[in-house]
């Protein structure tokens, strides 16, 4: 018989993974967005990528409700759409997955490398993927529980940064050089603001690991994008208030985008040597963790649904005997995500990320009409409110979103769709007449 996922999460560890696997993006990488559009052209871009959250993730709870498999989108898409664009769904989720936790990684080892500034940045890198993916492969519970408790102390670390900052706050600050670059900047900062919520919909991908998945991924789900969005807001507005923009992106006497801009803009406000500041480096840390091993949890559950299915190779599919947890998908994606850490391009690492992530929010939001009009019948748990506008504007916003992040990193762009089409050649070739 075939060993089967454990059910072991409840709403409250489902908002912790929620949270946690997008929670480092408030503690480095969205301010790479202000050098590509400046403190106007990141807050109109984010504006608009919150409203595309907040009805894509109404949406997917939709579907992830009425489906709970660890597939997610992959799932939705190969029901309602078929294998071919369900086959798709999948790489691009996979390459979200598992492009994500190296960028991430990076931002590990350059907090380390402030306190322990001889040790080369890599090896906390590399040593973070190796404790945290053997972790995972220990047990979801033991995973989501460590992900819950690192989550909560990585919400109170942003919540003491915002107190400690916003007594600085000048709405002066906001409005220094604000659009460097035109409203051009507002469409090639678009990544940045995505990386504020990136992998929020990995909650779904433990709904076959979730007790009682239609109640729990619905409160899950909803309670931790409504805390993403004030974190959101809050980070970014205490953060470069406090001496504007080039602050939380450039070191002084540098003109390198730093991957720490807290540490930055509180060096505004307190000394390295404050207790403050050493706590939010510390805990900050935590931040990024929080992120990076739930991230790893959803990538892992993402590469062993498209294994099980024959998708990708099926020893993917399986499950450890004893930890009942998909060892070898996250095994191959721990190797995928070093070999990507070793080009050591953070920016570039976190657009090809986001060229995934939309691909599959267009392609779940097509899957999300498809089941509506092919199966009306089926059991939904949770209806979307406002249909079909909520899934219409996450539709639009994405699609439009794809296409400005296409013209302006062309060449990323190319990588990303030569890894899709390599992967769908050998789909058709290899894996296509076996179903």
């Amino acid at each position: 018989m075939e060993i089967a996922l454990k059910k072991a999460l409840g709403p409250l560890m489902l908002w912790g993974l929620g949270v946690g696997y997008v929670i480092s993006g408030m503690y480095f990488g969205w301010n790479l967005g202000l050098a590509e559009g400046g403190t106007y052209g990141l807050a109109i871009a984010t504006f608009f990528i919150i409203i595309m959250y907040v009805t894509f993730t109404f949406s997917y709870t939709e579907m992830a409700c009425a489906i709970p498999r660890a597939g997610g989108a992959f799932e939705y898409a190969n029901r309602g759409l078929g294998k071919h664009l369900g086959f798709l769904a999948g790489i691009a989720q996979n390459i979200e997955f598992v492009f994500a936790p190296p960028a991430i990684a990076a931002a590990i080892g350059a907090y380390l490398h402030l306190v322990y500034p001889s040790i080369d940045l890599i090896f906390f890198a590399v040593g973070a993927y190796l404790i945290f993916t053997g972790i995972n492969i220990l047990g979801v519970k033991l995973a989501a529980t460590f992900e819950l408790v690192i989550t909560i102390l990585a919400v109170l670390e942003l919540l003491i940064f915002a107190g400690v900052t916003l007594p600085e706050f000048e709405v002066s600050n906001l409005q220094m050089n604000p659009l460097p670059h035109g409203f051009s900047g507002v469409f090639a900062a678009i990544p940045f603001a995505i990386w504020f919520f990136l992998a929020i919909e990995g909650v779904a991908n433990v709904a076959e690991e979730a007790i009682n998945p239609q109640r729990s991924i619905f409160i899950g789900f909803g309670s931790a994008i409504l805390t993403l969005v004030i974190l959101c807001l809050l980070t970014f507005t205490s953060a470069v208030g406090v001496a504007g923009w080039e602050a939380v992106v450039y070191p002084e006497g540098s003109t390198i985008a730093s991957d720490s801009p807290l540490p930055l803009a509180l060096s505004y406000v307190v000394n390295s040597e404050h207790i403050l500041y050493k706590l939010l480096v510390g805990i900050g840390l935590l931040g990024l963790i929080a992120s990076f091993h739930g991230i790893i949890l959803a990538g892992g559950r993402t590469t062993f649904e498209f294994g099980r299915v024959g998708y990708a190779p099926l020893f993917l599919g399986k499950v450890q005997s004893k930890f009942r947890t998909p060892t070898n998908a996250l095994l191959a994606n721990m190797i995928v995500g070093i070999i990507t850490l070793f080009t050591g391009k953070t920016g570039e690492i976190i657009t090809i990320a986001c060229f995934g992530a939309l691909a599959l929010y267009i392609v779940s939001m097509l899957a999300f009409f498809a089941l509506r009009n092919k199966e009306p019948g089926m059991v939904r748990p949770f209806k979307v409110p406002m249909f079909p506008l909520f899934p219409l504007t996450a539709l639009v916003i994405a699609s439009v979103a794809f296409i400005a992040m296409t013209y302006y990193n062309q060449s990323l762009a190319l990588i990303f769709f030569a890894i899709v089409g390599i992967s769908y050649v050998y789909f058709l070739i290899f894996l296509n007449k076996k179903m």
